[in-house]
């Protein structure tokens, strides 16, 4: 297989990847490289999950998530999901674990996403970057279900980091 770089992002890269199939056919597919990413489910201790509203650019809507970010150049998981839960929420967790990794979209994308649980929450300033648009909200697990099942929750890492963050609790 023979790798070319066609792109490099401040996020992503993106690699022309060529290579011969078993039936000597040469194939070729553009290949997104990422670093890895977190995304963090908190509990407060009244059960309801902290969740954060969005702008997203890409799409032009505010979309309803958990807090995520990507891992910077030698940062561990665990130390991306406690500063992403900070930043972007303006809570501290006594307790996070990781839960579970998935491929976000592995028919273009190499990206690894690490979820956490985050519990023990204490309140801490919150610190957005630069250009980020984001309101905390609260739900109830139940209530984020509907709205998971009804189309208001379509980001899909917060879908399968609350598939895992059930799978976990059973």
């Amino acid at each position: 297989m023979q790798a070319t770089r066609i792109l490099q992002g401040d996020v992503f890269s993106v690699d022309r990847v060529e290579w011969t199939d078993p039936s000597g056919i040469v194939m070729c597919r553009n290949i997104v490289r990422h670093p890895g990413a977190v995304t963090v489910v908190p509990e407060l201790a009244d059960g309801r999950l902290v969740m954060i509203r969005n702008w997203r650019v890409s799409v032009q809507r505010w979309l309803v998530e958990f807090c995520a970010g990507k891992l910077e150049p030698g940062e561990a998981p665990l130390a991306a999901a406690a500063r992403e839960l900070e930043e972007e929420t303006g809570f501290c967790a006594g307790h996070l674990a990781e839960i579970g990794q998935y491929l976000t979209s592995p028919g273009f994308a190499d990206e690894c996403m690490h979820a956490f649980v985050a519990r023990d929450l204490k309140a801490v300033p919150r610190n957005l970057q630069p250009g980020e648009r984001i309101e905390v909200e609260t739900h109830a697990p139940d209530a984020i279900a509907r709205m998971i099942a009804d189309g208001t929750i379509e980001d899909g890492k917060s879908i399968a980091a609350f598939a895992l963050w059930q799978a976990v609790r059973a």
